[in-house]
């Protein structure tokens, strides 16, 4: 019977530490803070033909299954590890057990193992922790949510654009216009053939063409006969015209002045009762306008200039002539500045539109932190026990054992100073290094250096130096070389005694000790200068530290 019992134990041990062989569970770590991940491992070993089904699972117990990661097969000769993995959290802080989940290996139950683990609570020490204004409200990220911004714009271009190009062709159909003929007539022609080259009645702009082709003949018998033709009406023109000719005792036929009277008036009626001549009318009275004009011109009497007058005339053509090109220069000098202003309003607005004020403030007229943060770094070693840092530039040694207090220097073996900038300018980096001396009645009076105090030590010196209002939070501080320390920070005012005027500034302080020694690192800039906080973060970022050497 005894035997009997034993087997039925044996076998029950057995299929125990058979299940454990098939099922191996495991968790990453058993302590974690609210909120974070836990991942819970599950492994099993089977042969090729085993089915082994998982579970799907919202909750394991107490603890949320946040992640149900995919099953990993690994083959092992002719066996399969399956491992499975679960993400659990919670967010109340306490200990907690993972109970067992089950697993069927073949429809057969198997029991992982229950592990018990703890969620820790976050400390929030608003004493310690580092405070900040509360941030102005940020733009989307999305670059399509402005569109309508990026359209302005591009209407803007476009509008200045076309506006530039428009003067550009006016002016430059006011320059043909006023280009510089020898004659009226050899003006008039150029014209004509201008005004057919331009083709406006073929395209139906017969009230366009009539009045130009009219114009041509007013400005010709204005300008050669020397009549008021352009502010004339057309019987006025033709009434001033006989007069001109028998005054000038130009001989004209009563053909020529019926002609040109007729396509005036035909040139009247297109124009105010909207009248539509024929095509053939349209080319018959071109070609009465140039028969007229060529006709006055023979019949103008020649007048025979001396070599003086001549000279004379010459001289007043080339004078108007040199006053044409100046002008014409004056107006491409200003056709040049409108375009580089506008191209530099359009590619200033667009940067202040896309990138901000302070952007393009920063870039165009400069920034003293941002031409710091973007020069040339120096990394280098300083005092003893040595500090490496990385600086935008190089440290200077000064001296500063005048600002310290009566008998401060009676227990100072060494003190070595390097600084950039001044403690109240608007950036200051200042490394300082200290060896104490070994007083042995002293005992452990300057092995175990208290940091705090030390803090409170270079904070009044920087009151001593005309720092108000000041602000001071103070935190533990690690090297990325596992060096521990302190920081000090927070904020004071500066006054300018000229002009009165108060600057808020932000100070780190950085304090390690190390065996009689004591290592400083200070930085002071204003307050909210977004490129001083990034060398601020990179200066102390690159801090490391070196043992004293006795």
């Amino acid at each position: 019977m005894k035997i009997k019992r034993y087997l039925l134990l044996l076998l029950l041990v057995s299929s125990v530490f058979a299940q454990q062989k098939q099922l191996v569970t495991s968790v990453d770590t058993i302590k974690k803070k609210i909120g974070a991940e836990f991942k819970l491992t599950v492994k099993t070993s089977v042969d090729t033909k085993s089915k082994v089904v998982f579970p799907k699972l919202k909750n394991i117990g107490a603890l949320e299954v946040v992640q149900s990661y995919p099953v990993d097969t690994v083959k092992k000769d002719d066996r399969y590890e399956l491992i499975k993995k679960y993400g659990l959290t919670q967010f109340d802080s306490g200990k907690y057990t993972i109970p067992s989940i089950k697993i069927l290996i073949n429809n057969k139950p198997f029991l992982s193992d229950s592990i018990k683990v703890e969620v820790a609570n976050v400390v929030v020490d608003t004493l310690k922790q580092k405070m900040f204004d509360i941030k102005n409200i940020a733009p989307t990220e999305n670059s399509w949510g402005n569109w309508w911004i990026w359209l302005l714009i591009l209407h803007l271009i476009v509008g200045i654009a076309a506006l530039i190009y428009w003067y550009v062709k006016k002016h430059q159909a006011k320059k043909l216009e006023e280009e510089i003929y020898k004659t009226p007539i050899e003006k008039a022609t150029s014209l004509l053939n201008t005004l057919e080259k331009k083709e406006l009645w073929q395209h139906g702009e017969i009230k366009e063409y009539y009045s130009e082709l009219t114009n041509i003949v007013r400005n010709y018998i204005e300008e050669a006969i020397e009549i008021p033709a352009m502010e004339s009406t057309t019987s006025e023109l033709i009434e001033g015209l006989k007069v001109a000719s028998k005054k000038k005792k130009m001989k004209l036929s009563q053909e020529t002045i019926e002609n040109l009277f007729v396509v005036l008036k035909q040139a009247d009626l297109v124009k105010f009762a909207k009248s539509k001549p024929l095509d053939y009318e349209i080319t018959e009275d071109r070609k009465k306008i140039e028969r007229a004009i060529v006709t006055l011109d023979k019949a103008i009497p020649v007048v025979v200039e001396n070599n003086e007058e001549m000279l004379l005339n010459e001289m007043q053509r080339q004078e108007q002539l040199k006053k044409e090109l100046q002008k014409q220069r004056k107006k491409r000098i200003m056709i040049t500045v409108v375009s580089v202003l506008f191209l530099v309003f359009a590619t200033t607005t667009f940067f202040i539109v896309t990138k901000g004020f302070d952007y393009v403030k920063d870039n165009i007229f400069g920034h003293p932190s941002k031409e710091l943060l973007e020069g040339e770094w120096i990394k280098s070693e300083y005092g003893n026990p040595s500090v490496q840092i990385e600086t935008p530039r190089v440290l200077k040694r000064v001296d500063l054992t005048k600002s310290l207090p009566k008998g401060g220097m009676a227990l100072i073996k060494e003190m070595q100073s390097f600084a950039y900038g001044g403690l109240l300018d608007n950036f200051y980096i200042m490394v300082s290094t200290l060896q104490y001396k070994q007083d042995p009645s002293a005992g452990e009076q300057t092995k175990g250096i208290d940091l705090s105090k030390a803090l409170d030590g270079s904070l009044k010196v920087i009151e001593s130096q005309g720092a108000q209002n000041m602000i001071v939070k103070q935190e533990d501080f690690e090297t990325k070389g596992g060096i521990k320390g302190i920081k000090g920070y927070g904020t004071f005012s500066k006054i300018d005694g000229i002009n009165k005027s108060s600057t808020k500034l932000y100070y780190e302080v950085l304090l390690f000790s190390q065996e009689g020694g004591l290592q400083q690192i200070m930085i002071v800039h204003e307050e909210g200068d977004k490129y001083a906080n990034e060398i601020s973060d990179r200066v102390l970022s690159s801090v490391e530290l070196k043992k004293a050497q006795q």
